[in-house]
């Protein structure tokens, strides 16, 4: 067994060159937070990143900052709260969700998992962000691609191309990203006690309204009493977080109570207590519990996702709570991973994505883990690998067996 840690771009590139000459796949990490993702890997060999660290440009007046692929997120997002900046898409630490200490994360695999947390339906994901990449190809050769400003593009955008690429295109060694200043004022509005169909009409409401709702979920009260140290007292929550200056947050806030007065009691969370509440959220920390119990993340239509979790629970013992207004559910089973229920119903409520975040290591190579391509384009994603990875030695099979 090989273990790499490079500490210059040049010796990621000799690793790489070294396994293509030796035709021995490589798992790609960094600091290892996010190892247990994904389908499980059979390489003896490894390119770890954790060396690889180190800002290499932060110009706080122009909102970019660029750093080394195994710099970790945390130090990052210290640095700009600093200077009073912060990554928009605020990515989810899957550390302790996978039994792992928080705050090990690294920049490239925030990008290599396209990592985003509850603000997305406002500021979007980390491919939303990245200006710019310097990566290491499965062939053995060192591109950029983008750059430090926001229009600098032409032809493919091979910088939005590496995010959820989960190291099996190539590897980022340097990674440019905007910031932008972090919010003056934050206030979370807690709507008490609504069930989960009624959570999805105001939460919709909210959205649609002139509100500028920076975040959207439901909590049922199982899982309301897991977060803030049991401050939502068990109850079921619908939560709306107003960010911005503070006469115009306590204005929307105001509007929001008036609009939904008719939903029941409304009550509100201020300051480090609201941040601290959708951290939590971000990071599923209602199902971090040191378990293998299985965790799945589905992507899908807001106004159905209530009725998905309704019809599994027909025939299965699940928790799940609501983020990004509904179109994102979190899902923790008892034990069998129901993988086929879950997807049928994805399928019958319009259609998403479902990933199996938590298994352990004999499901996730028994469970497409990853939602399933389409003839089409499960092609595509073969043509890309080959373009990419010839050799078939970065991170193989880590999504979808053989490729």
């Amino acid at each position: 067994m090989t273990a790499f840690n490079p500490s210059k771009e040049s010796e990621v590139v000799e690793a790489v060159q070294w396994s293509i000459a030796e035709q021995a796949p490589v798992e790609i990490i960094g600091h290892g937070s996010k190892r247990n993702l994904g389908r499980p890997l059979q390489t003896e060999h490894t390119i770890a990143l954790s060396e690889y660290s180190g800002v290499t440009l932060y110009e706080p007046d122009e909102l970019v900052l660029a750093a080394k692929a195994g710099t970790p997120v945390a130090e990052l997002e210290a640095l700009l709260a600093a200077n009073n900046q912060a990554f928009q898409f605020e990515p989810m630490d899957y550390g302790p969700l996978l039994g792992k200490p928080a705050g090990q994360g690294s920049l490239g695999g925030l990008l290599a998992t396209n990592l985003c947390g509850p603000r997305r339906l406002k500021a979007g994901s980390s491919r939303d962000h990245v200006l710019g990449v310097r990566v290491v190809s499965g062939r053995g050769e060192l591109f950029k691609s983008g750059g430090r400003v926001v229009k600098n593009v032409t032809g493919y955008d091979l910088s939005k191309g590496m995010a959820n690429s989960w190291g099996t295109l190539g590897i980022a060694t340097e990674i440019t990203f905007k910031v932008l200043p972090a919010p003056e004022t934050e206030t979370t509005l807690v709507l008490c006690g609504l069930a989960d169909d009624e959570a999805a009409r105001a939460m919709a409401i909210a959205m649609g309204s002139s509100g500028e709702v920076a975040s959207a979920a439901h909590l049922p009260a199982n899982v309301a009493s897991r977060v803030i140290g049991g401050a939502l007292e068990s109850e079921a929550s619908t939560l709306l977080r107003l960010e911005g200056f503070a006469p115009s947050v306590a204005d929307r806030a105001a509007m929001l109570m008036n609009l939904l007065a008719s939903a029941g009691e409304i009550n509100q969370l201020a300051g480090e207590t609201s941040r601290k509440l959708w951290r939590e959220i971000r990071d599923v920390t209602p199902f971090a519990d040191s378990t293998e119990r299985p965790v799945w993340r589905v992507s899908m239509i807001p106004m159905e996702a209530y009725k998905l979790v309704a019809s599994l629970r027909m025939g299965a013992a699940v928790d799940a709570f609501y983020d990004w207004q509904g179109g994102l559910v979190w899902l923790r089973m008892e034990g069998d991973p129901e993988a086929d229920a879950v997807r049928a119903l994805v399928a019958k409520y319009g259609g998403g994505h479902a990933t199996l975040v938590r298994a352990p290591i004999a499901i996730r190579a028994a469970v497409p883990v990853f939602e399933p391509q389409s003839a089409p384009l499960a092609a595509l994603s073969k043509r890309l690998k080959q373009q990419f990875d010839p050799s078939g030695i970065l991170n193989p099979g880590r999504m979808v067996a053989g490729v």
